[in-house]
């Protein structure tokens, strides 16, 4: 179904919604903050871009003992990671700044990191938070041949294994992103027409995407060639090593938000109707995890607070931690689920279950509660 066919029926469910946005309006103004960025994200923005260039600099220019190099690689995951978690995430949500060009400028930090903001937004943005879980909507739960997340996609009998190759097959997910991913989604929103939500054209794209990949690759690939006291396959591993690390933390950060027991993925009717509230199903098919750890909050730019984000994603992550008490006291007002996971593990344990689940034959898992 093309985006545009399918649509969440409005229900007594949408006063929800109504209350809950004029109550975290009301704790910005009552508080008198802005519900962007803060002196606290641009030190972390900071320290991000640092952790991805300065390793990438030193390696370069500095480090000749292979064991330090191959750590100045680990650091750039980390910092790939970083920037996508923390930073690029909430400037190509308008969240950043009230400020448009410096969401823009910040947006394009998706670029040295290997790929294309237009086409993230139209993935995140336009379809994943917009259909969240719905399978042929929702590209985030869409890999292919190789991995079921969701009970109505086709079964095949390496699903079975899933549960024991999905960590290994996440750290791919950059790799892809840089090599394939971006040209392949762009040919997919030409045919569906979604390019014009970013209001670009598809001559534009391509020469864009082959432009700044040919940078991307030029610099971080073909300069540590060069210049690197590493022989070629050690540039290669290490560059390996960086996507993969990435990959892993980006995979394992987002796939246990939405792809667990408690989910009741969607499917819309004949006439491309779901039956619930738009908001609603963003409860049933989100969960948060370590709400209480705040390192681990930082890092990862509050996306343990996927509920929060998803009801809310023009709203920076910092204040996550704190409007997250108001959507927690609403939700239960309602009598609405506000699923959480008290630490990162438990929610790692619970997706590998539902990963289990979702490749045993015969099996079509039901929505499981989640205290």
């Amino acid at each position: 179904m093309e985006p545009t066919q399918v649509k969440f029926t409005s229900s007594e469910q949408g006063a929800f919604y109504k209350v809950l946005r004029k109550r975290v309006n009301q704790y910005f103004k009552d508080n008198n903050i802005s519900r962007h960025a803060n002196v606290q994200m641009v030190l972390k923005t900071i320290f991000m871009v640092a952790l991805y260039i300065v390793p990438f600099i030193l390696m370069l220019t500095f480090f000749e003992s292979t064991g330090i190099i191959l750590l100045m690689w680990i650091l750039m995951g980390l910092g790939m990671a970083g920037i996508g978690l923390s930073v690029m995430h909430d400037a190509n949500h308008n969240a950043y700044s009230k400020n448009q060009l410096v969401n823009t400028i910040m947006s394009k930090l998706l670029l040295p990191i290997g790929g294309s903001p237009v086409n993230w937004r139209i993935q995140h943005n336009v379809l994943h938070h917009t259909y969240t879980n719905v399978s042929g909507m929702d590209e985030d739960i869409d890999a292919g041949v190789l991995m079921r997340f969701s009970p109505s996609q086709k079964r095949r009998k390496g699903h079975r294994f899933q549960h024991i190759y999905a960590w290994f097959l996440y750290g791919f997910m950059t790799i892809m992103w840089f090599s394939t991913k971006d040209f392949v989604q762009l040919e997919r929103y030409k045919k569906k027409d979604l390019l014009k939500t970013q209001d670009v054209t598809y001559r534009f794209m391509l020469i864009s995407i082959i432009c700044t990949k040919l940078f991307y690759v030029g610099t971080f690939f073909v300069l540590p060639l060069i210049f690197s006291s590493l022989p070629w396959y050690g540039v290669v591993g290490g560059y390996f090593l960086m996507h993969f690390i990435a990959g892993v933390t980006l995979g394992i950060i987002f796939q246990p938000a939405h792809v667990i027991p408690s989910s009741n993925f969607p499917v819309p009717d004949k006439t491309g109707n779901i039956e619930t509230d738009w908001a609603v199903s963003q409860l049933m098919n989100t969960a948060n995890f370590a709400q209480k750890s705040r390192w681990f909050s930082w890092y990862v730019g509050g996306l343990n607070f996927q509920v929060e984000h998803h009801l809310f994603p023009n709203i920076c992550h910092i204040h996550y931690r704190k409007i997250s008490h108001i959507v927690r006291d609403t939700a239960f007002e309602y009598n609405l689920p506000y699923y959480s996971y008290k630490t990162f593990a438990d929610a790692l344990l619970e997706h590998g279950r539902m990963l289990k689940r979702l490749g045993q034959k015969g099996v079509i898992p039901e929505p499981v509660e989640v205290e």
